[in-house]
C-alpha cells in the first residue's frame, strides 16, 4: 500500500493563531492512550493539557521526575514514567513496561528535544542532538510498534522545526567524528531527520493503520528549548528564553537560526512569535485532526500541510532534502545500524 498524500496545503479549519485547546475542544478522546515525550514542559506541556482535558489517558516519560511531578500534578489522566532518550537501555526498559500492560497505543508524540548545545556525546559516541532528537525517538517508536499496531488506527507525530530548511543529513559523518561541529547545523540535521523519519514510518506503517506526520510548532520564544545553547554561557538564563533574551544571546549558536529568519520578509502570515498554546496546536492537529484522516507522511506547519519548496526565499515550506523518499529510506537504514534496532513491521515487532 502506497502513501499518496501530497505535500501541499489542504482547506484546514485552523491556522497560525489557533491554540491547542481550540482544536482539542472539538474532540472526545476518551479511551485513547497517548505517550508524549517532553510532555511536561514547553509546547509539550500544552499538548498534554489539551489531550488530557479532551479525555485521553497520557503517559509522559521523563528524565527529571520531580520537575515533571510539579508540572503535571493538577492535570487529570496523566501518569509519569522514567526515560532517557540518550540511553538505549532506558528506552527499552520504558517500552517493555508499557507493552507489559497490554494496552494499545493510539497516539505517540515525539516532542522532547534539545537545540544547539556545545558538543556532547552519548555513551556510544553519538552527537547529542542526533541521539536525543532522532535516534532515541526512532528506537522508542520501534520498540512500541506492537502497541501502535494493536490500536488499529494510530498516529505518530515527530515534532520537527523550521530548522530543517538550514541543512540535510550528513550521511557520511552524521555524528561529527570528522567534520567541524557547528551546533545549529547539527540541530538542523536532527530536525531534518525528524521529517525523513515521519516520511518513511508512514510508508511502512500505512498497511497497519499507522500514519506519521512531522510538525513544526512555530517560533515559540517562551519555551526553554534553547536553554542547551546557553550551557557554559550564562547559568540560569536558559530556563526561559523570552523575546528580551534574544538580544542577549545574539552571538550564541542558537542565533544562526534567528539571524537566518531575519532575512525573510516579516509580512508573511504566521511569520511571527507564537505563544506556547499556539505552538502546541500544529503537533496536536497532526495527532488528532479528522482533517488528516487517510493522510500521512507529510510535514505540517500552522495547522496545515506545508508547501514543498525548492529554496529559502520564504520562511515557510519544507525543503527537498527533508521529504526525499530515497533519503528517508537511507536514514532508516542508518538509524537501524546506529541503534542496533531492526524494525520489523511485518511481524508487528522489532528485534
Amino acid at each position: 500500500m502506497e502513501n499518496k498524500t501530497k505535500q501541499e496545503p489542504i482547506k484546514s479549519k485552523f491556522g497560525a493563531k489557533t491554540t491547542a485547546q481550540e482544536i482539542a475542544d472539538k474532540y472526545d478522546l476518551s479511551g485513547k492512550n497517548v505517550i508524549i515525550t517532553g510532555g511536561y514542559s514547553g509546547v509539550g506541556l500544552e499538548i498534554t493539557k489539551a489531550l488530557a482535558e479532551a479525555g485521553a489517558k497520557l503517559l509522559v516519560p521523563v528524565r527529571n521526575f520531580s520537575k515533571a511531578q510539579a508540572a503535571l500534578k493538577n492535570i487529570p489522566n496523566v501518569e509519569i514514567d522514567t526515560l532517557d532518550l540518550m540511553n538505549p537501555e532506558s528506552i527499552d526498559a520504558f517500552a517493555e513496561r508499557f507493552l507489559a500492560t497490554g494496552k494499545p497505543l493510539h497516539i505517540l508524540i515525539n516532542d522532547a528535544g534539545i537545540m544547539a548545545p556545545p558538543l556532547k556525546r552519548d555513551s556510544r559516541g553519538y552527537e547529542s542532538q542526533l541521539s536525543t532528537n532522532h535516534l532515541g525517538h526512532f528506537q522508542l517508536t520501534a520498540r512500541l510498534w506492537p502497541a501502535l499496531v494493536k490500536s488499529g488506527d494510530a498516529r505518530v507525530v515527530a515534532v520537527s522545526s523550521r530548522a530543517q530548511r538550514l541543512g540535510g543529513v550528513n550521511f557520511d559523518d552524521p555524528n561529527y567524528f570528522k567534520s567541524e561541529y557547528v551546533p545549529m547545523k547539527a540541530y538542523a540535521q536532527s530536525k531534518t531527520a525528524n521529517v525523513l523519519f515521519a516520511t518513511e514510518l508512514d510508508r511502512l506503517g500505512i498497511a497497519y493503520g499507522i500514519r506519521a506526520f512531522a510538525a513544526h510548532p512555530g517560533l515559540v520564544p517562551s519555551t526553554n528549548l534553547g536553554s542547551s545553547a546557553l550551557e557554559g554561557k550564562a547559568p540560569g538564563i536558559g530556563r526561559s528564553i523570552t523575546k528580551a533574551a534574544y538580544s542577549f544571546i545574539r552571538n550564541l549558536p542558537v542565533n544562526s537560526l534567528i539571524n537566518t529568519l531575519k532575512k525573510f520578509k516579516p509580512h508573511h502570515v504566521g511569520d511571527e512569535f507564537k505563544s506556547m498554546e499556539q505552538g502546541a496546536a500544529t503537533p496536536l492537529w497532526c495527532a488528532i485532526s479528522d482533517e488528516l484522516n487517510a493522510m500521512g507522511g507529510v510535514y505540517c506547519e500552522d495547522c496545515n500541510i506545508a508547501f514543498a519548496v525548492t529554496d529559502n526565499t520564504s520562511p515557510f515550506g519544507v525543503l527537498p532534502w527533508a521529504i526525499d523518499p530515497e533519503k528517508a529510506a537511507r536514514l532508516w537504514s542508518l538509524s537501524e545500524e546506529l541503534t542496533g534496532v531492526k524494525f520489523s513491521p511485518k511481524t508487528s515487532s522489532s528485534i
